[in-house]
C-alpha cells in the first residue's frame, strides 16, 4: 500500500516526464489526439487539485481556533491556515482560500457518510462534492456552485438546493467556469426570487472608482462596476473598439466607413477605449451643465418576461450582463426608455417580415438578441453587440428574413458556418447545429440552448 510521500514522488516523476515528452512531441500530434491529451491533462490536474484541497483542509484542522498559538499556522508564523497554504504553495490568496474551504467541506462530507450524526455545514452541496471526489469536476467548480447558491433567503428547501447543485455539477463538465457562475446565479434567482433586489443592491454597493495620481503626471484608474454601470461603459467601449477586436461586420456604407476609420486610427485599441470613456463622461458633464434634456439610454436594453412584468414579481436582465436585476429596476428603465419585453408566442416566435427585405431590421435584431443572448454556439461567450444575424436558410435559396429563421452568431462562428459547411436547423422553437460530414459522418445535431436569460426564465417558469 502506497503512502502519500511515495505517491507524491511517483506523481512528481510522472509529471516531470510528461512535461518533457509534451515539449518535444506535441507538435507531431494530430488534432484529435492533441485535444484528447489536453482533456486528459485537465482531468489529472483536477485530481491533483483534489489532493491539494485535502492537505489544505488538514492544515486548517491543525490550525483551528481553539488551539490558539499552538496551532500549525500560528507556530509557523502565519496568521491563518489560508495564509500558510498560500506561503507554502506560492498560489494566490483566493486559491488558498478555495483549497481550504473545498477540502474542509469534502472532509466533513466524508465523515458524515461514516457517521450521519456528525454535523455538516451545507449538506445540499453533496452532489457537487461527490462529482469532485471522482474527478468529474474541479474544486474551483465546486466553489463556484457553492458561492452561487449559498446566498438564498432560507426559503428554499434542502432538496431544492441539492437538486440545483446536482444540475450545476452536471453542467460543469461542459461549460466554462464563467458560464457556470452565471448559471448558478440564474438558479439562485429561481429559488429565491424575493432576494433579487437585495442581491442587486449588494452588487451596487460594491461599486467604486479610485484615481491614483502618478509621479510622472499620469493617473491610474482602479474600479469595480455593478452590472447596470458596466452595461453603459461596455457599450461605449464596444462602439469605439469592436472593429479592431473582431466585432460584427457591417453592410451599410456609412457603418463600413466608420468601422474602417476605427481600424485605421493611429491610436491603440486601449487608447480608443479610454478616450471613449472620457468622451462619455465629458458629454455627461456638458449635458448636466446645459438646459438640454438628457437623451434616452436606448443603447442599454433591459429584458423581462411579460408575465414577470405584469405580476411585478420575478427578475429582469440587462442585455450583455449575467446578473439579474429587480422588477423595480426594470420599471425604472421603462420610464427612461430602453425596455425590451419578451413578447414571444408559445413557439418562441416574434414578428415576421417575410421576404420583404434581405437584412434583418433593427426591431428584429432586438428580438433575436433578447432570445439568443449572444452567439448561440455553446462554448462562445460573445454578447449580442458582437454578433451578426445568420439566416438558417440562405436568403438566396428562399430563406425568410424573420425572427424565427434568424440566429445570432459572432463573426468567427458566422464565417465558420458559411465557409466550413456547418448548418443551423430549426424545429419549432428549437435550434440545432449540424456538423459537416468531415467532422461527424453521422452529422449528429448539437442542440443550441438560448442564452438570453429572460427567455431561459420564460422557459423555466412556463
Amino acid at each position: 500500500m502506497l503512502d502519500l510521500p511515495s505517491a507524491l514522488a511517483d506523481l512528481t516523476s510522472a509529471a516531470t516526464r510528461c512535461a518533457e515528452i509534451a515539449r518535444t512531441t506535441v507538435s507531431d500530434l494530430p488534432d484529435d489526439a492533441l485535444l484528447e491529451h489536453q482533456r486528459a491533462l485537465a482531468e489529472s490536474a483536477r485530481f491533483v487539485d483534489l489532493a491539494a484541497a485535502a492537505v489544505a483542509a488538514e492544515v486548517a484542522h491543525r490550525s483551528r481556533r481553539e488551539l490558539e498559538y499552538s496551532g500549525l499556522a500560528q507556530r509557523k508564523g502565519a496568521r491563518t491556515p489560508e495564509a500558510l497554504v498560500q506561503a507554502v504553495t506560492g498560489t494566490s490568496s483566493s486559491t488558498a482560500r478555495r483549497l481550504v474551504r473545498v477540502g474542509t467541506m469534502m472532509a466533513q462530507a466524508a465523515a458524515h457518510d461514516v457517521d450521519p450524526t456528525l454535523a455538516i455545514a451545507e449538506p445540499w452541496l453533496a452532489p457537487a462534492l461527490a462529482a469532485a471526489s471522482t474527478g468529474a469536476i474541479s474544486a474551483e467548480a465546486v466553489e463556484v456552485i457553492r458561492a452561487g447558491l449559498v446566498r438564498h433567503s432560507g426559503d428554499a428547501s434542502p432538496d431544492a438546493l441539492a437538486d440545483a447543485a446536482r444540475r450545476l455539477a452536471g453542467e460543469a463538465r461542459e461549460v466554462t467556469i464563467e458560464r457556470l457562475a452565471s448559471r448558478a446565479r440564474e438558479l439562485c434567482d429561481q429559488l429565491d426570487g424575493s432576494g433579487v433586489a437585495l442581491r442587486e443592491q449588494e452588487r451596487r454597493d460594491r461599486r467604486y472608482l479610485r484615481l491614483f495620481p502618478q509621479l510622472d503626471g499620469m493617473t491610474r484608474i482602479v474600479g469595480l462596476l455593478d452590472p447596470e454601470s458596466a452595461a453603459v461603459v461596455i457599450n461605449a467601449v464596444d462602439v469605439a473598439t469592436s472593429p479592431r477586436r473582431g466585432g460584427p461586420r457591417f453592410v451599410d456604407p456609412t457603418d463600413i466607413a466608420r468601422a474602417q476609420r476605427i481600424v485605421d486610427d493611429e491610436r491603440t485599441t486601449e487608447q480608443l477605449a479610454l478616450d471613449a470613456v472620457v468622451e462619455l463622461i465629458d458629454l455627461s458633464v456638458r449635458l448636466q451643465a446645459s438646459s438640454a434634456p438628457a437623451p434616452r439610454r436606448a443603447d442599454v436594453r433591459v429584458l423581462v418576461t411579460l408575465g414577470d412584468l405584469d405580476r411585478r414579481k420575478g427578475v429582469g436582465y440587462i442585455e450583455g450582463q449575467t446578473a439579474s436585476v429587480s422588477i423595480a429596476t426594470v420599471e425604472r428603465h421603462a420610464c427612461a426608455g430602453g425596455l425590451v419585453p419578451i413578447l414571444f408566442d408559445k413557439d418562441a416566435r416574434a414578428m415576421n417580415l417575410g421576404r420583404t427585405q434581405r437584412l434583418h431590421s433593427a426591431r428584429q435584431r432586438i428580438a433575436i438578441a433578447a432570445r439568443d443572448g449572444g452567439c448561440l454556439i455553446p462554448e462562445c461567450d460573445r454578447p449580442p453587440s458582437w454578433s451578426e444575424v445568420h439566416h438558417i436558410e440562405e436568403f438566396s435559396k428562399g430563406g425568410k428574413t424573420d425572427v424565427a429563421d434568424g440566429v445570432l452568431l459572432c463573426r468567427h462562428h458566422h464565417m465558420l458556418v458559411h465557409n466550413n459547411d456547418w448548418r443551423v436547423s430549426r424545429s419549432g422553437s428549437r435550434y440545432s447545429l449540424i456538423p459537416p460530414p468531415g467532422i461527424d459522418p453521422i452529422q449528429t445535431p448539437i442542440h443550441l440552448q438560448p442564452k438570453g436569460p429572460a427567455v431561459r426564465r420564460l422557459l423555466a417558469t412556463a
